[in-house]
This record gives structure tokens, sequence and C-alpha cells, in this order.
């Protein structure tokens, strides 16, 4: 069994990083230093930091909430949490110490 950390970013559809999606700008810089396995979560509502309510809506659903959760070895989610610091995209983040591994046959 292995450990490290489940490192989760709270963000939603309308935000961007340049042209792209926040969630696809965090899935590529994931991949680029090396992290592999996230999973992305999309909600129905939430609230930000500021009390605002985003939800999906049938005519909005940019304004969507959505979890990247990715789980790594320490030293993965450090360089991860570094090159996503240098994007300059506020994000709110949780990091939370676990245990991992595989179950069943490749």
């Amino acid at each position: 069994m292995a450990t490290g950390s489940q490192l989760t970013l709270y963000t939603n559809r309308s935000l961007k990083k340049g042209s792209q999606s926040a969630v696809d700008w965090i899935l590529d810089t994931a991949k680029a230093v090396g992290v592999r396995g996230a999973t992305v979560m999309e909600g129905c509502e939430g609230v930000d930091v500021h009390g605002r309510l985003h939800a999906a809506r049938f005519f909005e659903l940019a304004d969507e909430p959505a979890m990247v959760v990715i789980v790594a070895d320490d030293p993965s989610i450090d360089a991860l949490l570094v090159a996503l610091e240098q994007g300059r995209v506020k994000l709110f983040y949780t990091r939370t110490p676990l245990q991992f591994g595989h179950l069943g046959d490749d």
C-alpha cells in the first residue's frame, strides 16, 4: 500500500485560464508534472468564498460547480501545487493524507 495525498480542487465551468476551462487546465497541468489519474465531478450547486451561488441551470451550464480529485504520492502533489500556483488562477483546494493501492487483475 502506498501513501500520499488526495488533492481536491474546487472550481466551476465558467472559470478560465486563457481560452481553456480551469478544469481542462488543471488536468493538463497534472499530466505535465507526471501525475496520472484524476476524476472530475460536477455538482448541481455550490457557494463560493464570497457567498455567491453557482448552479447548473438548463440554459446556463457554464456556471456548473466542478471538483477535480487527484490522488498521488506527496512529491507529485507538491509539484502539481507549485505548477498550479505559477498559473496564477485563483483556486480553493483541500489536501488530505491517505493510503492508496490497486485491487484486481490488470
